[in-house]
């Protein structure tokens, strides 16, 4: 290592480490980029650490606490470039569900004593804090596009990350269309490819694991899937699961489940 070495520091907030663990599933291709770079900070992996600045940060995790979003100003303000990684660090993730709830009516469903959990009425993305240059979606990611971000970065280019549908995907492994062969319910139209279409390819439908490709007609969508028969309250759950948080999928959740509420399509 050189003074000149590029620093690259790892960092988590609320989340459930498995973005980070998709990293270390690199395996070769990680001891290629430990020979590349100085790992100023991945508590994953190791306890040591190397105060900034930081040429990269990775961040991986949704704001949830005010010591949180006190904590993300600082590690913006010592990274060079900084990258949000994973559908919690990009929407807020899993978490994000209590945004669509009174506050504080699901803590107090889940904890005998919620008084003393200290949390924000709300789950939020990192970029609703400080600027970020790319955000790497997925739950998990997927560790080709990580390396692919990893690798740009250091190099001064942007990252070629697919912005195509789940739907692509499927037709180039010639695998059949879940949705309309079996009226399994999909979110294969809506969603970023990123994971190989893995559940179509095995007769399950998208969960929606790599959020809202660009340009997704959610709503053209929900009809079909209330057109085979699927109740707008089950179509809203469908839409609020990964990616609750993202404003598209969560539009069209809300929008279902007032339809539920009132009736509409039952």
């Amino acid at each position: 290592m050189t003074p000149d070495t590029p620093t690259l520091a790892v960092w988590k907030f609320a989340s459930c480490d498995g973005c980070q663990l998709s990293l270390l599933d690199c395996e070769d291709e990680l001891l290629a980029l430990a020979g590349a770079v100085r790992i100023a900070h991945f508590t994953e992996m190791t306890r040591a650490h190397i105060d900034g600045p930081y040429d990269l940060s990775l961040v991986e995790g949704s704001i949830t606490t005010a010591e949180d979003a006190e904590r993300i100003l600082a590690i913006r303000a010592a990274s060079r470039r900084l990258i949000t990684i994973g559908a919690c660090a990009t929407s807020g993730g899993v978490q994000a569900l209590r945004n669509l709830a009174e506050e504080g009516e699901f803590v107090s469903a889940v904890y005998a004593h919620p008084e003393y959990v200290s949390s924000l009425s709300t789950s939020t993305p990192i970029s609703a804090h400080v600027p970020v240059d790319f955000e790497l979606n997925g739950c998990p990611i997927d560790r080709r596009q990580l390396l692919e971000v990893i690798t740009a970065s250091l190099v001064g280019r942007r990252p070629v990350i697919p912005d195509h549908t789940v739907c692509q995907q499927c037709k180039g492994r010639g695998a059949v269309c879940v949705l309309v062969a079996h009226g399994t319910p999909c979110l294969g139209p809506v969603t970023r490819a990123g994971c190989g279409a893995l559940c179509p390819s095995v007769g399950r439908g998208c969960y929606g694991c790599f959020g809202p490709v660009g340009g997704a007609n959610t709503s053209a969508l929900a009809r079909e899937l209330l057109s085979q028969g699927m109740a707008p309250v089950d179509a809203s759950r469908l839409f609020s699961t990964f990616y609750s948080g993202n404003e598209v999928f969560a539009r069209q959740s809300v929008t279902l489940r007032a339809r539920a509420t009132t009736g509409e399509g039952e």
